[in-house]
């Protein structure tokens, strides 16, 4: 018998001489404008139906919402541990067009990129996990266990009918996942800071605005004062847990000396961030307002929860003495993480290694994901995937096509990894 390791330097090989194939899928899911909002992604969900059922590869499909499908295939023989590998089907709003200097549903490969909204975030990635898991199927290579495909929507506007839909309901479980989001080239993320989202309305009294400041109350002037003392919860003082300080600082080594140009944010992993993102009040100029609104998006570190952050968020807004209330919405998480001793991550770090002949280690995302839905389920979970980071969410998104590869080759061997290895 073949042993692991040829078995995945000829599967390595086998990506290789199947990559216009894997460029291909990534194009025909970058022109399919699956975009959240409004989040249809019955188009997409289509063509990876069809080139799942090329090979006979079972699969189940769940509407979750409208117009809102899961896939989950699986392949293996049953006997042994599961993995699961996982990707978003839906992408954020191209924004202005005009800002674009190529259409942003393309697909095109140019000068060794693809391009289009999606090449980053994460329709590459997608597409390497769908296509490792078809070259398996397709050379009916024997894999003890599981290796399922849950192919998800609605992430981007950190919705309930994707990871988190499949999760509640026992319809991916798993003992490892990967999620192909993108990642720096060696190194996958392994951790992310938690979220904390809110609104915030301040109320007043109306009058004519030229009484003001005598006359009425102003929404938005006592709403200024509260932002004031919000963009205040960066300043809290944090204890980071023993545990995850290895994490913490080889996370600011990765930022010193990989992603150099994110060398100045290193604070990020240890504080609470704060970004006033939306601002709506008032009826016109010359009425004093009476209600504003202000949409909040904060980032917590390890070390402090959901409901200290709302403890010091209200003492320090009861000091005002203005009229005001906060609504949660979005992501509600605290920070988490999977150890790099996992199975999975060692599969995936190896394999970034083996791949790349060159060292590979897991660190922190500043960020949320889906990846904290899995660790509520007790499943280890880490991502890696193709991009090009700073045009993430932004105009002229990309990604090296070198990457792709790249990417899918790590997908394959570390498949074999993890399920061979008892």
């Amino acid at each position: 018998m073949e042993n692991i390791h040829d078995l995945k330097l000829r599967l390595i090989d086998e990506v290789e001489n199947n990559k216009e194939e894997l460029l291909d899928l990534c194009s025909k899911l970058i022109q399919i404008p699956s975009v959240n909002p409004p989040g249809d992604t019955t188009e997409i969900t289509a063509l990876i139906e069809k080139y799942l059922s090329d090979v006979n590869i079972a699969y189940e499909k769940y509407e979750s919402a409208d117009k809102m499908f899961n896939l989950v295939a699986k392949i293996g023989n049953g006997e042994g541990k599961e993995l699961v590998y996982c990707g978003h089907t839906d992408v954020v709003p191209v924004g202005d067009l005009s800002k674009w200097d190529f259409d942003p549903f393309s697909g095109e490969i140019k000068d060794g990129w693809m391009l289009g909204r999606g090449a980053s975030d994460m329709k590459t990635g997608l597409a390497g996990i769908i296509f490792a898991v078809k070259i398996l199927k397709k050379l009916n290579i024997e894999l003890p266990g599981h290796l399922t495909l849950a192919i998800v929507p609605d992430e981007e506007t950190g919705g309930e009918y994707g990871v988190p839909w499949l999760l509640e309901r026992g319809l991916v479980t798993g003992d490892g996942c990967l999620i192909a989001e993108p990642s720096s080239y060696l190194n996958p993320t392994i951790g992310q800071k938690g979220s904390y989202w809110f609104e915030l309305e301040t109320r007043g009294e109306p009058g004519h605005g030229s009484l003001s400041p005598l006359a009425g109350k102003n929404a938005i002037v006592d709403a200024i004062r509260a932002i004031e003392e919000i963009r205040t919860l960066w300043d809290v003082n944090i204890q980071i847990p023993e545990e995850v300080q290895p994490l913490i600082n080889v996370s600011k080594k990765y930022m010193r000396e990989v992603e150099k140009d994110r060398l100045k944010y290193q604070e990020v992993l240890e504080k609470i961030t704060v970004n006033i993102g939306t601002i709506e009040g008032g009826t016109k100029s010359n009425v004093i307002p009476d209600y504003c609104k202000v949409q909040v998006d904060c980032r917590l570190p390890f070390g402090i929860t959901q409901e200290e952050v709302t403890a010091i968020l209200t003492e320090k807004l009861d000091a005002l003495n203005i009229d005001y209330s906060i609504k949660r919405f979005g992501f509600k998480s605290v920070a988490n993480y999977t150890s790099a001793e996992d199975p999975v991550c060692k599969a995936i770090v190896d394999n970034i290694s083996l791949v790349t002949g060159q060292e590979a280690y897991g660190v922190m995302q500043w960020a949320s994901s889906d990846a904290r839905h899995f660790r509520q389920y007790n499943i280890p979970v880490l991502q890696y995937g193709p991009a090009y980071l700073p045009s993430i969410h932004g105009y002229n998104e990309k990604v090296q096509v070198d990457a792709i590869i790249r990417c899918a080759k790590v997908y394959i061997a570390a498949a074999i990894d993890f399920l061979y290895n008892k």
